[in-house]
């Protein structure tokens, strides 16, 4: 058996696979995020933890002779957060999370430095680590003395499961620290931030091994023997292993928290003015790029709390069959904003509203935004040389038929559902496992699933659409002029 732990922004999945990759069983454990200023976004490591116990413990009573025969562990994680630990492994502060945007002024600043795009391939977003590292030098001194190891989420769980301080390339490339073409730490580029290479963990493949579970925890959760813990992966490119998006030109969009458009890359094509990111996969010589935004069903999940409807009821106020654009428009940038803007400081807005504008209406501009925020993001990879002609969906979001009708539509590609099953990050982790425990070649474990269906653009309404997105695009620039 093997297992895949996701430490996501909302919860931990856990989730057991057999050797043939079927999936045995799964557990959560919740999380909660932190919001004690505007822009600021934070969560306590020790409540990684409990989740993570949680949603073991949840395996183990319902599958305790299985979870007795985990061999590896693959692991999975929300990425670019900052976890600062002292030279005890005692945390500093709160981990300032991937959808903070309090350093955007440090962010500029490195930016503006040449020598980051150049190394890294990337703009120095609010949300990667090295700005929060800046930020926290500037405003929290005393923290930043005392800072012996920076960790991502997902590595300071490792520290917890195998007493290791190790990272390894695709949520390391997040960092604004990792020279990514050479997939290593850039000693110039962290001293930058005013850190060193000490206090970065050492670096692995995905595939790799990194660590053994602790002989107290096994014997906690009822394992005998050795178990590997594998390097892992950023939690989108664990999605893409999951998805078996690991050849050149696969893709596959995210409709999570965050939504994001991933397409997989046989070599490094950086193209950091489009805002496109350009990251290490979770597989050795394979590299990855996307566009990320940064409120996907989190803008849905919004217009729910407002509006006092579940997300499902107000999709299904809006039928299976996909509307022509009513004239409302959203812009989904709830906190800000990546791909293809990079811009912190935008806020979203509804235009166009009257007297008629029903909830329904208000429930389809906002499917439409995300839709039109992809888009963004379709035309910022090609921009970087990166053709797609069709995606698969993911993501709580993909459970709407209607939302993937307007993705379709507003991408002008099909869209594929996989079958029935559960190919997210916490397979793609249970995948990075088996690697690293058996030594399995990569692209034979990570292969694509079946296709259940696809959702074709619908064409009579493709002029509407590009009408719409036309207009979309134009309220952007008008809302930057009032926020900024």
């Amino acid at each position: 058996m093997y297992l895949g732990l996701d430490l996501g922004t909302s919860g931990v999945k856990a989730m057991l696979i057999d050797g043939d990759q079927k999936i045995v069983g799964s557990a959560n454990g919740s999380l909660d995020v932190s919001r004690p200023h505007s822009g600021w976004s934070e969560q306590e490591p020790a409540h990684w933890v409990r989740a993570t116990e949680e949603a073991v413990a949840g395996l183990k009573a319902k599958h305790p002779k299985e979870l007795a025969a985990v061999k590896g562990i693959g692991l999975s994680g929300q990425m670019h957060g900052a976890t600062l630990i002292d030279a005890a492994d005692k945390v500093l502060r709160p981990c300032i999370l991937w959808n903070d945007t309090r350093s955007h002024v440090e962010a500029a600043a490195l930016d503006a430095e040449p020598r980051f795009r150049a190394l890294t391939g990337n703009i120095v977003f609010p949300g990667f680590t090295a700005p929060k590292l800046a930020w926290v030098e500037k405003h929290e001194r005393d923290v930043f003395a005392r800072i012996a190891k920076v960790l991502l989420p997902k590595d300071y769980l490792r520290l917890w499961l195998t007493g290791e301080y190790i990272s390894e390339m695709s949520d390391s490339a997040g960092t604004s620290w990792l020279d990514t073409g050479k997939r290593a730490w850039s000693s110039e580029l962290l001293a930058a931030t005013s850190l060193s290479e000490e206090q970065m963990p050492a670096l692995v493949e995905g595939t790799e091994q990194a660590g053994q579970l602790r002989t107290d925890l096994a014997a906690q959760w009822g394992i005998s023997g050795n178990v590997v813990v594998a390097g892992g992966a950023g939690d989108n490119a664990a999605s893409a292993c999951g998805m078996g998006t690991v050849s050149d030109g696969a893709a596959f969009v995210s409709l999570g928290t965050s939504g994001v458009l991933f397409a997989a890359n046989g070599s490094y094509l950086p193209k950091p003015e489009s805002a496109v990111h350009a990251f290490c996969h979770a597989l050795p010589n394979t590299w990855h790029q996307m566009g990320v935004i940064l409120s996907a069903t989190d803008a849905l999940n919004w217009h729910s709390g407002v509006t006092g409807k579940s997300a499902a009821d107000l999709t299904g106020e809006l039928g299976e069959t996909l509307k022509a654009p009513t004239g409302v428009t959203f812009l989904p940038y709830l906190s800000g904003e990546r791909t293809p803007h990079n811009d912190a400081v935008i806020r979203g807005a509804f235009i166009g509203l009257e007297h008629e504008s029903s909830r329904a209406v208000l429930t389809q501009a906002v499917l439409e935004g995300v839709a039109f925020a992809i888009r963004d993001n379709l035309e910022a990879l090609r921009s970087a040389g990166t053709g797609i002609s069709r995606v698969t969906a993911i993501g709580g979001g993909s459970r709407s038929h209607y939302w993937l009708a307007s993705i379709a539509t507003a991408l002008g590609v099909p869209v594929d559902l996989p079958a029935d099953g559960d190919f997210g990050a916490a397979f793609g982790a249970a995948r990075l496992g088996v690697i690293a425990a058996t030594g399995a070649d990569p692209i034979a474990v990570c292969t694509p699933p079946v296709t259940s269906g696809t959702i074709e653009p619908v064409s009579a309404l493709s002029g509407a659409y590009e009408d719409a997105y036309t207009r979309y695009r134009a309220v952007y620039p008008a809302v930057k002029s009032l926020t900024h």
